[in-house]
């Protein structure tokens, strides 16, 4: 049966570049796009016109109303979010969301205080759990072949900030709408592995940014240290001063008896015996991956991957080190 799609803030970047959602919609032969919105309305449509021209509106809840979808993909600003979450689960929508899904972890707070009442399939792509290197750390982790966990370290640098004006999402720069920078965005990633893998919350014992590179009102490096009550640490860099396409990153997952890398999207484990390549890098992009998933839980009546309260716990650990910086 084909699914009815409509997507709220299509401005934002990822509806046709980097994760690329809609696109990834636009090819699947049992979707159907029935709605674009965004406040910018020849924004939208410049964006329908690349997804085979579906009605595009500048409200998004007129468009829910007028199409009745049958599943929700919302994006839009940073400071929009929360209200657009607590509209689709007031309404009964089911919905996948983009991180950080509100301003600040208290906004977020109220998103899932709303949502642990309903049954609304509420889910959030947090899609770096779909690289192979999540699923042979959790194996690994089940297997006890780390030993002693130690530390976690992800470095994730991408190109220039300007990228979000060219790809028509200029409030990336403007702290009051994006609630910061490479930290609030890429970084939160990071920390989701982190806590994901572990386990169990951490704080910040350690936090600085920068924006000196780009000069940009919004930090263009942060690097975070992270403690868990057992004492596992973890160390976030992300930043956005890599010169030039693609980027630089390092993940590593390291133990007493074992040490897990990524080398050019392969997964490699290090042990007394040696290093061997244990997973080869993933053949789709994660994003559409987690789209696939999300909707596909959806379709079974499943909850999804990971949702409100993860991205919440990571969100807190974000305030935190903004917090810490700032001082």
């Amino acid at each position: 049966m084909q699914i009815r799609i409509a997507a709220i803030g299509v401005g934002h970047w990822h509806s046709l570049f980097d994760a690329a959602y809609l696109k990834t919609l636009a090819g699947m032969p049992e979707i159907k796009l029935v709605g674009l919105q965004d406040p910018d309305g020849e924004l939208a449509a410049q964006r329908a016109r690349q997804l085979g021209d579906p009605p595009v509106f500048t409200d998004s809840r007129d468009m829910l109303a007028k199409v009745r979808p049958d599943f929700v993909i919302a994006l839009g600003r940073h400071d929009a979010m929360a209200s657009t979450a607590h509209y689709l689960l007031d309404e009964g929508y089911p919905f996948l969301m983009e991180k950080p899904m509100a301003i600040n972890a208290a906004e977020l707070r109220a998103v899932g205080d709303k949502a642990a009442t309903k049954r609304t399939f509420a889910g959030v792509p947090l899609f770096q759990r779909y690289h192979p290197f999540f699923a042979c750390a959790r194996t690994m982790l089940a297997e006890c072949t780390f030993g002693h966990v130690s530390h976690f370290y992800f470095r994730a640098m991408r190109p220039t900030s300007a990228r979000y004006v060219d790809w028509g999402a200029a409030w990336m720069l403007d702290p009051a709408s994006a609630g910061g920078g490479s930290l609030r965005n890429t970084g939160l990633h990071g920390i989701d592995l982190f806590l994901a893998l572990c386990g169990e919350d951490a704080a910040v014992v350690g936090a600085q940014i920068s924006a000196k590179a780009l000069g940009q009102p919004v930090e263009d490096f942060a690097s975070v240290l992270l403690r868990t009550p057992s004492g596992v640490l973890a160390t976030i860099e992300t930043g956005n001063t890599f010169p030039g396409q693609g980027g630089d990153a390092d993940w590593r997952f390291s133990g007493s008896e074992a040490l897990l890398t990524v080398r050019g999207g392969a997964v490699w484990a290090t042990t007394t015996s040696g290093a061997k390549q244990i997973a080869e890098a993933a053949r789709e992009h994660l994003a559409a991956i987690a789209l696939r998933d999300a909707l596909g839980r959806w379709r079974n009546d499943d909850p999804p991957a990971t949702g409100i309260e993860d991205c919440y716990r990571a969100m807190r650990i974000v305030d935190q080190a903004y917090a810490i910086a700032s001082k």
